[in-house]
């Protein structure tokens, strides 16, 4: 099936959510992972001469003087070399579109970057998008951020879905502060979007241009910096930013930890976001069930199976006391009374 119908069941689960009061649509947080790609750092290829790595090495070895060189003698080379993981000159013979980049445990992968866009009201997935994972953070959320109106447009179309989102969609946007730009806030300022995300340290900053021009664009850039700022040291803000980390590292847990998606299986990115979309939609599934069932994964309906039986057996195991109460009362009732002697008088006694 091609990537249309894909996202069309991923707009009808949308729907769903809205209908059963789990999607707001107000309010939407944004953060990103990288997914590690199915194909091997040792497989990359030269742009430009489609030489292996191996093949490069050895050439610039026998270049620099070294006729038969070793692989000791490669790898002092290799140490030498600067930016020499560069994704303007390697690239994957059979998946161009994965791109070499740090992963966040610190190793160096051909990996994607999954991007999620998150109802911070329920915690649903609003969208999902997949982009090259050397593409920075200030870049790739406009990408998010529109597909996350595409489909919020597309629910509001079924009226009795449309009837249960906030009057105000997309009226709220929160990061973190690989975000923050002059160009995103700018951007999200003129859109009527208020932002919410969080300003790393930069110092004293200079609103002042060499032309009038360039002045009036910092000035306005420093106007929706300023009151972003003002926003995130609210309450509000400060409550946003602690139910982001929650909501969207959750989606992330669910789906790629859990869900066994953190390595992509599939190759070119239309496939691999035809499997996330269908993945995350079942993840917003889940959201229903708990509201309806109070569980809404396999190992909670397994959990709930063990509690279940668990407390069969203790239901079981107090009647069994009860009836071996019952049973040693009567026992006891009816046990004939024996004389014994009194150890010193030797005179008989009853006892009870």
């Amino acid at each position: 099936m091609d990537l249309e119908t894909h996202s069309d069941v991923f707009k009808w689960v949308l729907t769903a959510l809205a209908k059963h009061k789990l999607l707001n649509g107000k309010t939407v947080g944004v953060d990103a992972t990288t997914l590690e790609a199915n194909a091997a750092l040792r497989s990359i290829i030269r742009r430009d001469t489609g030489e292996s790595y191996q093949e490069f090495l050895t050439r610039l070895a026998k270049e620099s003087g070294i006729e038969t060189p070793t692989r000791e003698d490669l790898a002092k080379l290799d140490k030498k070399r600067k930016k020499k993981g560069s994704n303007k000159d390697w690239e994957h013979p059979h998946d161009p579109d994965a791109k070499i980049t740090k992963m966040k445990n610190g190793s160096t992968h051909l990996a994607h970057k999954a991007e999620h866009a998150i109802d911070m009201d329920t915690g649903a997935v609003v969208a999902v998008t997949l982009q090259p994972a050397n593409r920075g953070d200030t870049t790739s959320i406009g990408e998010t951020i529109d597909q996350a109106d595409e489909n919020l447009v597309a629910v509001m179309k079924d009226e009795a879905a449309c009837e249960e989102l906030s009057e105000q969609v997309l009226a709220e946007a929160v990061a973190d502060k690989g975000y923050h730009s002059n160009d995103v806030l700018k951007d999200y300022r003129e859109r009527d979007i208020r932002t919410y995300i969080s300003e790393p340290d930069r110092g004293p900053r200079n609103w002042q241009g060499k032309t009038e021009e360039e002045t009036a664009e910092k000035l306005e850039a420093r106007d929706a910096v300023y009151a972003n700022r003002r926003r995130i040291k609210g309450e509000r803000g400060k409550s946003l930013m602690r139910k982001r980390g929650e909501l969207v590292e959750r989606s992330f847990a669910h789906c790629y930890d859990t869900g066994g998606m953190r390595r992509a299986h599939l190759k070119g990115h239309k496939n691999i976001l035809k499997r996330l979309l269908i993945h995350v939609a079942g993840f917003n599934l889940s959201l229903i069930l708990r509201k309806l069932l109070g569980f809404g994964t396999a190992r909670s309906m397994q959990g709930m199976a063990a509690r279940v039986l668990r407390a069969i057996a203790q239901y079981i195991a107090y009647e069994v006391c009860n009836l071996w109460r019952t049973l040693s009362d009567e026992w006891d009732s009816r046990r004939p009374v024996r004389p014994r002697v009194a150890p010193i008088t030797g005179l008989l006694c009853r006892v009870a």
